[in-house]
């Protein structure tokens, strides 16, 4: 009889304990230098759930760099229930075998990789010498104050943090901590001073008035992932240079994206792959705006899968099977 093969499992403390923020912004960069090829991806499954109470969505993705398939539940009305809009697991296969090696809770990955993803395509930016950033995030759930948490590992020097949330009141100070916290309503006098931005909503229409922003304004915006659904405005992608995960990627799953093209104010060819960017063939003028919008891919998820069993010894490198 076939001996059964150990699966690990690991949980949100695990995870945390595993790797550091920053650590996950540079197996992000590291993956991306050493070639891998985001555009290799499968694009997601997305599955509507019965009753249209939201979507099942899979990712996919194998490579040198990380094996493995993500499997989430998106619920919307699940936070009325006083449960996680998104709950799942990434399940990590194990070369020769390519047998299930791990079982990661998915939430707590994809709060892990996105701000990581974020931070690793501007991260020369954003940790250039002299410069303090004014944070303005919209949204102070576990994506928004991960996005803070991730910059702050990584070097970067946040002068000011502003959370821009509907009802202040139901902040959690476990995740906004001493950072400020104000309703949409008074948004506009800190996107006046922001150097920075964040977008982490479930938002189909624009946030704010990208006119508000100044000149050399960088905006990170990973709220959503539907051609439908967007939290920043054309114009803003009129004027910005743009970063994008993969091109087709953000044609046929970002709002942000897809919405100005069809509108004629942003093409395909002015999109700056984030590879291109991270490996310095694509260089930003640090005068002009600055827009990532990054959708999730499965690519990710199993690049920081891999970078958090390589500390228990489990790594998916075909030279350990």
């Amino acid at each position: 009889m076939a001996q059964s093969t150990k699966i690990d499992y690991i949980g949100t403390e695990e995870l945390a304990q595993l790797l550091r923020p920053s650590e996950a912004v540079a197996a992000i960069r590291d993956a991306l230098i050493a070639g891998l090829d985001p555009a290799a991806d499968q694009p997601r499954s997305v599955l509507s759930l019965p009753h249209g109470d939201g979507q099942l969505l899979s990712m996919p993705s194998a490579s040198e760099h990380g094996i493995g398939v993500k499997v989430l539940s998106a619920v919307p009305d699940n936070t009325a229930r006083g449960l996680p809009r998104i709950q799942g697991v990434h399940v990590v296969f194990q070369p020769p075998a390519y047998a299930p090696a791990a079982v990661i809770d998915g939430a707590a990955l994809t709060t892990l990789r996105t701000p990581a993803v974020s931070v690793a395509a501007v991260l020369p930016l954003v940790t250039g010498p002299g410069r303090r950033w004014r944070t303005v995030v919209f949204g102070a759930g576990p994506q928004g104050a991960g996005h803070v948490r991730t910059l702050r590992d990584a070097g970067v020097a946040l002068s000011d943090v502003t959370y821009v949330v509907r009802d202040p009141s139901r902040a959690q100070p476990e995740l906004v901590r001493e950072d400020r916290v104000v309703p949409v309503e008074q948004c506009e006098q800190w996107l006046r001073q922001a150097d920075l931005v964040v977008c982490a909503t479930t938002s189909a229409r624009p946030l704010f008035d990208s006119t508000l922003l100044g000149p050399d304004v960088v905006v990170l915006a990973v709220g959503s992932h539907s051609p439908d659904a967007r939290e920043v405005d054309s114009a803003l992608a009129a004027r910005a240079q743009v970063i994008v995960e993969d091109r087709k990627t953000a044609l046929r799953e970002c709002g942000d994206i897809a919405l100005p093209v069809a509108e004629g104010v942003l093409t395909a060819e002015r999109l700056l792959p984030m590879a291109d960017v991270v490996r310095g063939e694509a260089v930003l003028d640090g005068s002009r705006p600055v827009l990532f919008k990054g959708s999730g891919m499965a690519w990710q998820d199993a690049v920081i899968a891999d970078a958090a069993l390589r500390k228990v010894g489990g790594a998916t490198d075909p030279s350990r099977g």
